[in-house]
């Protein structure tokens, strides 16, 4: 079994998600967090309206300076002071948004991420004969 079966479809149905959604964008890039005011935003943050995450918010995003209606990465992170994981979708963002996205999700102790980037691989299970 691979570690990461990074398919087509997941990639769709988040596409989808983003195309079927109202972007907010609640924290423009360079305003602080609203408890933390050490943190700032590197980019664009929100959310997509009419959405549900597992925190049942809305699933948020960070929104480069890339036009575009596609998800190019996840970053997924789980936070011992809130004692949870979410997933943020990444759009529109340079190499260096990126990398700067997951300084930002890693600089305290209390909350770690990963980046999950967008694959193009079709499962086996999705083949026909």
């Amino acid at each position: 079994m691979q570690a990461l079966e990074n398919n087509v479809y997941f990639w769709q149905k988040l596409d989808t998600l983003l195309l079927s959604c109202t972007c907010t964008i609640d924290r423009p890039k360079g305003s602080t967090h609203f408890k933390y005011s050490n943190l700032v935003y590197p980019v664009d943050y929100g959310f997509l309206a009419d959405s549900v995450g597992s925190d049942q918010s809305p699933i948020d995003l960070f929104k480069g300076s890339i036009k575009s209606n596609r998800v190019e990465a996840i970053a997924i992170s789980a936070d011992i002071l809130k004692k949870d994981c979410e997933v943020k979708l990444l759009v529109g963002c340079t190499e260096q948004e990126t990398n700067l996205i997951l300084q930002f999700l890693n600089q305290t102790q209390f909350q770690k991420a990963i980046l999950v980037r967008r694959g193009s691989e079709m499962p086996g299970w999705a083949s026909s004969d």
